[in-house]
This record gives C-alpha cells, sequence and structure tokens, in this order.
C-alpha cells in the first residue's frame, strides 16, 4: 500500500507497510502509480509528458525499490498479531488525585472536574493502594509510569508530595522506577509546588489554550473570570525554573479558534519550546464542535503551522510541537503501532474510591468499570476486547494508509460517538492523517536539507 501527497514543495510516497519514506522527483512521482502494472503502461499514459526512455529509467529504479522491499511492501505482522496470545502486565496509572477543579472549562468532558459523580478527593491510603496494585501487576516490567490526574490535582497536593514518597520507597523494594508526571491548569502553581515539580516529576503539562481572547473564551474561574491574566505569568516563571527538564504546554482548539495555528505561535512568542494545542472532542450539538465542514481550513491552518514550524527553527527559535514529533527511524515497537496507547490493558485510571477504568475517559461510565485496586481487573472480558482491539481488528483501518502512526485512535472517542470500541471516531481520523502528512513532510524537509 502507498500513499503519496505533495506537500511545501515536496513530493511524498510512503510505503505504508515498511515505514519507508520516499522524496520523489516529479516523473518518479507519477511512474510509481504504475509499478504495479507494466512499463507499457506507465509509457502510453504519460507520454505526452515525457520521453520514452525518461519513463522507462523512472520504472526500472522504482521497481528496484519494491524488490528491495521499500516500495509496495508486504504486511508482515497481521498474522502474527491477530492470532498471538500474550500475557499483558501493568505499565501505568492515570491517577484521579482530585475529582473537583477550582475552574469551569466550557468543553470539560469530566463535567467540571466530578466525572458526573460527587466531588472528592483520593485519600492517601487509596492512592497507596494504587501504587501497590501498579507494581504488584508489573510483572517484569521495570520502567511504570503514574499520572496525577483531576479535575485539579494540585486540589489535593498533601496526598500526592506523600504518594511520590511513598512510590520511591516501595520501587526500590520492587527494583523498578516510576516516572511521575502531573497535568495542571496552572491556577494553583506557586514556588513550593513548582519546586516539588521539578524534584519529583518526569514531565508537567500545563493548560493554557492560547492567545487571552481564546483562553479566556473556554477557560474561566467559577466567578466568570477568565484565567489567562493569572496562569500565564505563573507558566512561564514554572518553565524558567524547570530549566531543561521535560514538560509542555497543553491547549485545546474549538470551532471558536479555527485559526490555532496563531495560538501555537502565540505560545511560542511566549518563549514555551512544547507544545501541544489538541482539537476538541464534542458532539455535533455544542456551539464550540468541530465539524466536517471546518476540515478545509483546519488543514489549512496544520500545514500553516508546519511551513512556520521550518521558519522558527531557520531564525534559531525553534519549538516543538505535539503532533509534528515523529521517529521515521526507529519509533514504537510493532504492538504499539498496531494498539495505540494500551488503554484498558497495561493501562488504567484509578478514580477517587479506587475502582479502575479503562482510561480517564471512561471514568463513570458504569459499562467500562473493569475492577479496584484491591480485587485488581475483575472484568477480563473487557480487558480481552481491549485487548484485541488492533488496527488489524478494525475494518475502517484495514485500508487507512495512516493506520501504523495513528494506531486506530483513541478508543474511548470510538465508543463515545459510536458506540463500538472497533469504529474509529471519523473526524477524529481525518484530522490525524493531515497532521501525519504534515510531520513526515518536516522529517523529509529535514533530511532534504541535510543532503
Amino acid at each position: 500500500m502507498l500513499h503519496k501527497y505533495e506537500l511545501n514543495g515536496l513530493k511524498i510516497v510512503i510505503d505504508v507497510n515498511s515505514g519507508c519514506v520516499h522524496i520523489f522527483d516529479k516523473i518518479a512521482y507519477e511512474v510509481v502509480d504504475f509499478i504495479g502494472e507494466s512499463v507499457e503502461a506507465a509509457v502510453n499514459s504519460l507520454k505526452e509528458s515525457y520521453t520514452k526512455e525518461e519513463i522507462e529509467e523512472a520504472y526500472t529504479e522504482l521497481k528496484q525499490l519494491e524488490q528491495q522491499g521499500q516500495l509496495n511492501s508486504k504486511d508482515t505482522y497481521r498474522d502474527r498479531i491477530l492470532n498471538e496470545e500474550k500475557e499483558v502486565f501493568t505499565k501505568a496509572l492515570c491517577l484521579n488525585i482530585a475529582h473537583d477543579c477550582n475552574i469551569r472549562c466550557g468543553y470539560c468532558f469530566a463535567s467540571t472536574g466530578d466525572y458526573h459523580g460527587g466531588r472528592k478527593l483520593m485519600s492517601l491510603e487509596v492512592a497507596k493502594g494504587a501504587i501497590d496494585f501498579l507494581l504488584e501487576t508489573s510483572g517484569s516490567r521495570k520502567r511504570l509510569e503514574v499520572d496525577f490526574f483531576g479535575g485539579e490535582p494540585l486540589m489535593n497536593f498533601d496526598v500526592i508530595k506523600e504518594t511520590v514518597k511513598y512510590g520511591r520507597e516501595k520501587e526500590v523494594q520492587y527494583n523498578k522506577r516510576i516516572g511521575f508526571t502531573i497535568t495542571t491548569n496552572g491556577t494553583l502553581l506557586n514556588e513550593e509546588a513548582a519546586e516539588f515539580f521539578n524534584e519529583n516529576m518526569d514531565n508537567v503539562v500545563v493548560s493554557i489554550d492560547g492567545r487571552k481572547t481564546v483562553n479566556d473564551k473556554m477557560r474561566k474561574f467559577t466567578d466568570g473570570r477568565g484565567t489567562f491574566d493569572e496562569i500565564l505569568p505563573k507558566i512561564k516563571d514554572f518553565v524558567n525554573a524547570r530549566g531543561d527538564k521535560s514538560y509542555y504546554i497543553r491547549g485545546t482548539f474549538t470551532a471558536n479558534n479555527l485559526d490555532f495555528s496563531e495560538d501555537v505561535i502565540f505560545l511560542a512568542d511566549q518563549g514555551f519550546k512544547e507544545i501541544s494545542i489538541e482539537p476538541v472532542v464534542a458532539e455535533e450539538s455544542r456551539a464550540y464542535a468541530l465539524k466536517e465542514e471546518h476540515l478545509p481550513f483546519i488543514y489549512e491552518q496544520y500545514e500553516k503551522l508546519s511551513e512556520k514550524y521550518i521558519q522558527y527553527q531557520d531564525q534559531g527559535k525553534g519549538f516543538r510541537y505535539y503532533h509534528f514529533l515523529m521517529d521515521l527511524d526507529g519509533g514504537p515497537c510493532v504492538y504499539k503501532r498496531v494498539s495505540s496507547c494500551g488503554s484498558g490493558v497495561e493501562y488504567f485510571a484509578v478514580t477517587p474510591d479506587g475502582e479502575l477504568y479503562p482510561c480517564h475517559q471512561f471514568v463513570g461510565q458504569e459499562e467500562y468499570l473493569m475492577g479496584n485496586i484491591k480485587d485488581g481487573v475483575t472484568n477480563k472480558q473487557l480487558q480481552r476486547e481491549f485487548d484485541k482491539n488492533t488496527v488489524y481488528h478494525k475494518e475502517k483501518c484495514t485500508d487507512c494508509w495512516a493506520k501504523f502512526y495513528c494506531s486506530g485512535g483513541c478508543q474511548a472517542n470510538a465508543a463515545s460517538f459510536n458506540g463500538d470500541l472497533k469504529k474509529p471516531y471519523d473526524l477524529e481520523c481525518k484530522l490525524q492523517q493531515k497532521r501525519i502528512e504534515c510531520a513526515i513532510m518536516l522529517k523529509a524537509h529535514e533530511a532534504f536539507k541535510q543532503q
């Protein structure tokens, strides 16, 4: 399977199964359509544009690439993945440390932070139990992950501190390493929190949507005030103190700011080097929801952003945009490439009551309750459904060129919009495809520039 497209003056051809990315000249870009047929077919179709000799030369070179397994290569993993039965071990937990929040985001999937339930904070006892569950069910895994999530996690800061302390003590006993991360709205950031994060958090995610008018339309305090003026200086101070340790600024774009590339550039101009602005996921009935009719303009924004990305790099003020980060040489193992994030299999969300859900986006949906930290995963059938839900199990993914890059998309979105874990959310697929095209173009541009 091949995918070809033109972007930023480059003619790019992707061999889907091998992962090879080619930059072709004009004639090879046209002749490649015929390598599954014959050189005569290519000559007959393209003879008005090129000589017979030119076409035959391009065709021969392309056939050599095909013989080397770099064009029209075969999928060597499908049967193995479909037939393999493997033992699964827990790798990561999302601790919903606070089912409460001190701001009100207009697009919040967690219903103002309470996940459609009572407002509550996780106790230290439950948090310790979650750490025990992770360590005891992680098998031979040495590197584990815990993300403090909410609501707003810093509303339960004391429990976070004690949980990290407990985790550090227990990981020594198990000869493992827990990487801690936290996702915060930034309103409660202060010197104490920043110091603790910088000493203990492998990664910190701070939320802001970009420009003041954009941010304050959707991200407000409970009294209706916008959060921008309060959080921007706090985030700047934190990032400056963070130094070279990992962080990223995360925002959301909606129908209110379809020109989201301007928000990414705004954040870059504030000095932030790690940025992610994600498309909102919402029912079409919502005024801020993204719709099919918005796609052409959104595509233009991704292309515009990719051009700015190159420009900023060339000017020595480069930044990293989450959706444009791609490793074409190594990248994730084949299991990650076909099975997405591992939710419901090796990754779980833990509620303040110690319940286990496939991920934070499923929390509160009783049909996806998987067990609890005391008894472990009791709904084995549901875990199997998540495990057997790779791109090879999804009909829509079969002929999609992007399947090994997006890994089948978000299962929570599939469940929410289609009521079926195996039916990816169409709008998400189309946005993913465009982002992947831009990301690969940037890698191709970088390689082409070095030649």
